[in-house]
């Protein structure tokens, strides 16, 4: 879509409001909405549209403030949510000065990430297919104070639930929410709601089911180039979090929301292309290439590090403890989903890949998918092999066995720890600047990791409260 074509769409469409939207370091979404008479698209198309970038989190100083975002037309979707005819548009933030593409916004990161993939001539495509989970309360309260603090959801799905008039007795116990049809799975057409507005979206989704966990979900959406993914994982969060918000319900991509129960991941499927060809396709393990098996050397070897941006919370590492089906060691193996590195079976080469499953959604997904390709990038290079496959359920491996794999991180001041030991990875090719990595670590720190290691739980209370 060219800057004709968007004009075509805006005037056949009478859209009468434009959003510009953009996601910050830390996977929030941002935007401004400008009317759509008043705009010129051929005049944003060469210049771009100004604001102010100092109040976005780790970015701008006060006196550095003013950015420019070009919006991308080929991102356009019209906004399901809204009561007046809004379009919506992605786009790349740039330096109003050099007109240089901004060294903080990740979608630029993405995108330096494929052109040092392209320079190595490794490959000229990397596709990245996201499986994000989430949940949906029918209430959610909160608050921490000095004095107080407390967390209280509720879902008619839950087995806490009593015999009132809220509940009619089809409970889902923990772990135990997998595939089971309604009534049990009260959420099926809520699903099917977000679908719908996934679709208004230019949203490829295929499938929808009940997870695991307690009123837990999936929708599986079609895979896509880095940018594309990236785009998409915050499509898909807006759909699901606006379309329950539609029904009186709160959804909640939070990776650890119910204690005992099983929490959200993101799934990452990966393949390189070169020349129209998969890359991956081989004859080695599980019929991988050598370039796949390095790819995947690079991503155990960097595991640690890569949890900063693809665990990127302090709750994410209460979904990754033993015994909730969330990887904790950095293994790999074929169609074994305890291990951190999946090969899943496929019946045709050309959908031959990887699978990434330590990760969450929790964060960027423009940096997660950035930094999951530069250690394969790595891997590649370098020719880092991944060790023997775990053919095997990892969870109950004997205990000396399983202290010769290595562990995923145990909280984010750990992972933290691990990317200052290991940054060379990714600060190849200037695809991560250190001035970016220093904001993110020292934000991550002073903002989630001291406040965590501050606050005083009641579950606290309870075990010690009396001591």
């Amino acid at each position: 879509m060219d800057s004709s074509d968007l004009q075509r769409l805006i005037h056949d469409e009478e859209i009468e409001f434009v959003d510009l939207q953009f996601g910050d370091m830390f996977g929030t979404l941002n935007h401004i909405t400008f009317m759509a008479k008043n705009m010129n698209v051929t005049t944003w198309e060469a210049e771009g549209i100004p604001f102010d970038g100092s109040s976005i989190r780790a970015w701008r100083s006060i006196d550095k403030s003013d950015m420019v975002f070009f919006p991308d037309f080929s991102s356009a979707f019209i906004d399901p949510f809204r009561r007046r005819k809004t379009l919506v548009l992605f786009g790349n933030i740039s330096d109003p000065t050099t007109r240089d593409l901004y060294d903080r916004a990740p979608r630029n990161i993405a995108r330096k990430a494929v052109e040092y993939m392209c320079s190595l001539a490794i490959a000229d495509e990397a596709y990245f297919g996201p499986e994000p989970e989430f949940f949906i309360f029918d209430s959610v309260q909160y608050s921490t104070q000095a004095n107080a603090s407390f967390f209280e959801i509720d879902t008619v799905e839950g087995p806490w639930m009593s015999d009132s008039e809220t509940s009619l007795g089809h409970k889902i116990r923990h772990k135990m929410g997998y595939f089971p049809a309604s009534p049990k799975d009260t959420l099926m057409d809520l699903r099917s709601e977000i679908i719908a507005n996934m679709q208004v979206m230019g949203l490829e989704a295929e499938l929808h089911h009940h997870e695991v966990g307690t009123a837990q979900n999936e929708i599986g959406i079609r895979y896509g180039d880095i940018i594309t993914a990236g785009d998409n994982v915050h499509k898909y969060k807006y759909a699901v979090k606006n379309t329950a918000y539609q029904f009186g319900k709160s959804a909640t991509f939070m990776p650890k929301p119910i204690a005992s129960d099983n929490g959200s991941g993101m799934h990452v499927h990966m393949s390189l292309w070169k020349g129209g060809s998969n890359i991956f396709t081989g004859e080695e393990y599980a019929s991988l290439s050598p370039t796949a098996v390095y790819a995947i050397g690079g991503l155990l070897a960097h595991g640690r590090a890569i949890q900063v941006f693809s665990n990127p919370t302090g709750n994410s590492y209460r979904r990754l403890v033993p015994g909730y089906e969330a990887p904790v060691k950095l293994a790999y193996s074929a169609t074994n989903r305890s291990a951190a590195i999946r090969i899943p079976y496929v019946a045709r080469d050309k959908s031959r890949r990887i699978e990434f499953r330590c990760g969450d959604s929790s964060g960027c997904p423009y940096l997660s998918f950035s930094v999951m390709l530069m250690a394969m990038l790595d891997g590649i290079k370098n020719k880092i092999e991944p060790g023997i496959p775990m053919d095997k359920n990892i969870y109950d491996l004997p205990a000396q066995e399983s202290e010769d794999i290595v562990s995923t991180c145990e909280s984010l001041g750990e992972a933290l720890d691990e990317l200052q030991k290991d940054t060379s990875f990714i600060t190849a090719g200037n695809v991560f600047e250190e001035s970016f990595l220093e904001a993110y670590i020292e934000y991550k720190r002073k903002e989630e990791v001291l406040p965590l290691q501050l606050q005083v739980t009641p579950l606290e209370y309870e075990l010690y409260y009396d001591v």
